[in-house]
């Protein structure tokens, strides 16, 4: 495989890996606030979810346009203003697997050429498409490490919390 197919699939297994980290989730584990940790579980998802969206944009102007401005988006912003902590995990999670896919669709049978098409993001300049394919991947994944940790969490909080019922 080349450098761009494993991309491609790394960006594709994005969704697979955001179901995973999410399966069994449910209740109070996904509004637990972790110590250390910025957002909830629900609110990582949702997260995860709209910058989806955002990425459905950026790419299509980075093929479509010649070097187009790539609008940055205030996530913590977007949270509060999207109310985050109400919106339901599921329809995030089905939005992201089904942008997520069309994306890879839209991306699966590009050149070389067409993934060095630039663009330049409002706040932090100059990229590729190819560069941005790799940025929403990685972003993908560190979110599954955080929600992963904040389950973590959450399960050694919960265990604390049944040993200290039953100890009364």
């Amino acid at each position: 495989m080349s450098q761009l197919s494993d991309l491609l699939e790394r960006y594709r297994r994005g969704a697979e890996l955001l179901a995973m980290a999410t399966t069994g989730a449910a209740g109070p584990v996904l509004d637990f606030k972790a110590e250390g940790y910025e957002w909830t579980v629900r609110q990582i998802v949702c997260h995860l979810a709209d910058a989806e969206a955002v990425a459905v944009m950026r790419f299509r102007q980075m093929l479509a346009e010649d070097n187009p401005t790539l609008q940055y988006f205030d996530d913590p912003l977007w949270m509060v203003r999207l109310d985050y902590a109400r919106r339901k995990v599921s329809v995030a999670l089905e939005t992201f697997r089904r942008l997520r896919s069309d994306n890879h669709e839209l991306l699966k049978d590009l050149t070389e050429a067409e993934f060095a098409r630039p663009g330049t993001h409002s706040k932090d300049g100059a990229t590729t498409l190819r560069a941005s394919v790799e940025w929403f991947a990685e972003h993908l994944e560190e979110h599954v490490r955080e929600i992963q940790a904040v389950r973590a969490v959450y399960k050694e909080f919960r265990a604390k919390e049944l040993a200290a019922q039953g100890a009364r």
